[in-house]
């Protein structure tokens, strides 16, 4: 697999029919090796290892309604409170992020209403915060700690 811009981990992987899967630390089982996927891990060790984020706040890959369609997140960080911290939107390194990408986790957001929003193809990160009142998202230059959460 491609090297992303991430730190070096270490994962687990398995060779099941010709197929290589990685061990999910979150959902506890080994899944198909995508390039998407191989981004979705890395983000997953960041928050756990980088950011210090509780394995028991994050969720990888629920459907959600948006707009009466089924849709699926890459993963999201909850609060304490059953609130969604963060929102995570994943593709794999050979897509480009473009304003689509936004747009996507835009119409995904306005259902979780996460207070942050990563958007990554393992090589190019983004970050926002969501200004509710002002209706926009201003962009950061990293993930807040969760430690420094209020």
């Amino acid at each position: 697999m491609q090297k992303l811009n991430f730190p070096d981990y270490t994962f687990r992987f398995k060779n099941s029919e010709n197929k290589v899967a990685i061990f999910d630390e979150i959902r506890k089982k080994f899944i198909q090796l995508t390039p998407e996927e191989w981004v979705r891990q890395h983000v997953v060790r960041l928050l756990l290892e980088e950011k210090q984020y509780p394995k028991l706040y994050i969720n990888v890959e629920k459907t959600i309604k948006v707009n009466g369609l089924t849709k699926r997140y890459d993963a999201v960080v909850f609060q304490p409170n059953g609130d969604i911290f963060l929102l995570i939107e994943c593709k794999a390194p050979s897509v480009p992020i473009s304003q689509d990408t936004f747009d996507q986790i835009a119409r995904y957001n306005m259902v979780v209403k996460a207070q942050y929003m990563m958007v990554t193809n393992g090589l190019n990160h983004y970050f926002c915060q969501m200004d509710y009142e002002q209706e926009k998202y201003i962009f950061l230059p990293d993930l807040p700690d969760f430690k420094k959460q209020e």
